[in-house]
């Protein structure tokens, strides 16, 4: 936001954002509730999901410090937030009511084109991610979303419960369990309590691929 706008309107941007704090399971808004504003992580992760079925959760992605929520309530008809998104530990974000969000893009072509190319990419990796879900493999799902959580935290070890794994993957608890036991046992990665490393990222690329 502060990058993309011009020199004029940052002192606007000062006057009408807000530092929020969410509690490490709070949820910052929930699917179906009235879209109010943007949200700009700070600091933090974020598990972005939506309900699968009547008990089951699918996790879109996984945002992190940078990432902006709650974009697809503005482009909403009915300006409801269609995803929820819930506080993976303590994190701070920057808010923007809607009215004055709306008012930057008007001002602010840069900010307006740059918001364009973020939405064509999310809805690129969204198709993806639906056709892995029907077309891939149990195995290449988990693969693949491994190696998605490892590039998003540019890093090869990262810390992740297996209920939101298997919520990322598309698949149950019991069948994530089993499998990771699979792949420990293939040495393609390492786990100590909740924390994986990715051991051999080309074998998983193999799965996917595959």
């Amino acid at each position: 936001m502060c990058q993309f706008c011009i020199p004029e309107w940052l002192s606007s941007v000062e006057i009408n954002r807000q530092h929020l704090f969410f509690k490490k399971g709070e949820t910052i808004f929930l699917e179906g509730s009235p879209a109010t504003g943007i949200f700009f992580l700070y600091e933090g992760r974020v598990k972005v999901h939506k309900q699968w079925g009547e008990d089951k959760d699918l996790i879109v992605r996984f945002a992190r410090k940078g990432d902006i929520l709650g974009h697809r309530g503005f482009v909403s008809s009915q300006r409801l937030y269609p995803v929820s998104a819930t506080a993976m530990e303590d994190i701070t974000v920057c808010y923007m009511d809607l009215p004055f969000f709306e008012a930057s893009l008007k001002v602010n072509t840069t900010l307006t084109y740059k918001l364009m190319q973020f939405y064509a990419t999310e809805l690129e990796e969204a198709e993806k991610k639906m056709r892995n879900l029907v077309h891939m493999d149990v195995k290449g799902r988990l693969a693949n979303a491994l190696l998605e959580i490892s590039r998003s935290y540019h890093d090869k070890q990262f810390t992740i419960n297996r209920q939101d794994l298997a919520s990322f993957a598309g698949t149950t608890y019991e069948t994530i369990y089993r499998i990771i036991q699979d792949f420990i046992q293939q040495r393609l990665i390492a786990v100590d309590g909740k924390a994986i490393t990715i051991l051999q990222e080309k074998k998983l690329q193999q799965l996917i691929t595959g």
